[in-house]
């Protein structure tokens, strides 16, 4: 498998963060829907990659349930958790925004239940931490679903899944009234965890894209983007609903047809784009630059009278201070701190080839071509292991 394939998810994540930076920053009115589009992104990756390593190592020989689940968390833990808990120690310290009262929701990634139950953004420098919240909680049960399902099954389970998500949003008109609840609890976000999981057992089993998928995608793109431009938001909460129906559910299979073109690898020009070493260092930051941006934001607006640009409303002087200072802090971030750590990922491969848990036993570390299927920590072949050092 050559390396241009899977590092132009590289390229996906940084096209997928720079719209959360825009729709924070700059946007008019702070639009969510650049965002909005720049998570789900998010979260059919993340969907994607995770089922794929699992499903990769559950077709190894030497597959074992308990070693794979245990360097599965570990692994997770390492990527995830040191830059997590490093801002949220820093709120505390500093207590920015007010922030302290909500920390132990956030330390147990129930952010998502923390806003949706008070139905407020408040603090609004950790609102981002929803969406963190819910990958976690996915982190913790997905697992056990690949790797103890019936292959067999598999793809039905995912399919039922985004079939729930998508009943669960039958609910709302019962409400009468939008709340943050509809978008941050759980269901909203499984069926694009769970596409990106089908896209990963097709990949599996050999099977591409079904046709209907890539020939209906483009009418689902242009029918969101039509919607979300062309039609306001009306008053009655019926019609207020079907309107954001639609927007939940129609970008699903363009996001579906992108991440597997890049999955692939584009090629010629597009392909030399999506490969520019500038797109895939900041894809490689892209946690950093998602998880430290409102807390560069909050210090760039406190720090207003020091600067000569207009940082304390939406535009280009605070698109440019915050996420210059974002881009420097994931930057410094990554390379003092994450990347080593990440490293020590290598000590936790998902299957052990009998004769590198021998030279375990001998003393000796593994070394990653001969303890890994593939030739790389993750199972999935020298062009992966890069990428699974960032999600």
């Amino acid at each position: 498998m050559g390396n241009t394939r899977d590092i132009q998810l590289d390229a996906l994540r940084a096209v997928a963060v720079t719209m959360v930076l825009y729709s924070h920053f700059f946007a008019a009115g702070g639009s969510s829907f650049w965002g909005h589009i720049g998570v789900r992104l998010f979260f059919v990756l993340s969907g994607f990659l995770i089922t794929r390593l699992l499903l990769d190592a559950r077709s190894a020989a030497e597959f074992e349930t308990g070693t794979a689940l245990r360097s599965f968390y570990i692994r997770r833990a390492l990527r995830i958790f040191p830059p997590y808990f490093t801002v949220l120690g820093f709120v505390w310290l500093f207590d920015l925004e007010q922030s302290r009262g909500s920390l132990v929701w956030h330390a147990l990634y129930l952010s998502n239940f923390w806003y949706a139950l008070r139905n407020d953004w408040t603090p609004w420098v950790l609102c981002h931490f929803w969406s963190l919240s819910i990958e976690e909680q996915f982190y913790v049960a997905w697992p056990l679903i690949v790797l103890l399902v019936p292959r067999r099954r598999f793809e039905s389970v995912c399919i039922g899944v985004i079939l729930l998500s998508l009943a669960y949003r039958f609910y709302w008109p019962v409400t009468a009234t939008p709340a943050l609840a509809r978008d941050l609890l759980p269901p909203a976000s499984m069926d694009a965890l769970a596409a990106g999981a089908l896209l990963a057992c097709w990949r599996s089993r050999g099977a591409g894209l079904p046709q209907w998928m890539r020939l209906i995608w483009p009418a689902f793109a242009a029918a969101f983007l039509m919607i979300e431009w062309f039609v306001p938001a009306p008053p009655d909460p019926m019609l207020e609903w079907a309107r954001w129906l639609l927007l939940q559910v129609l970008p699903l299979v363009p996001l579906m047809i992108i991440v597997t073109a890049c999955s692939n690898g584009f090629g010629g020009t597009l392909g030399k784009l999506a490969e520019l070493p500038p797109l895939l260092a900041f894809g490689r930051i892209s946690y950093g630059v998602y998880l430290y941006h409102p807390i560069l934001l909050s210090l760039a607006v406190k720090s207003q009278p020091w600067i000569p640009l207009n940082v304390s409303e939406q535009g280009p002087g605070r698109f440019l201070v915050a996420s210059a200072a974002t881009i420097v802090a994931a930057s410094i971030s990554w390379l003092v701190f994450e990347r080593p750590l990440n490293s020590l990922k290598r000590h936790f491969p998902y299957v052990v080839r009998a004769h590198a848990a021998q030279a375990g036993h001998a003393g000796w570390f593994t070394r990653p071509a001969e303890a890994y299927p593939g030739g790389s920590p993750d199972g999935r072949g020298p062009s992966l292991q890069r990428t699974d050092a960032r999600r």
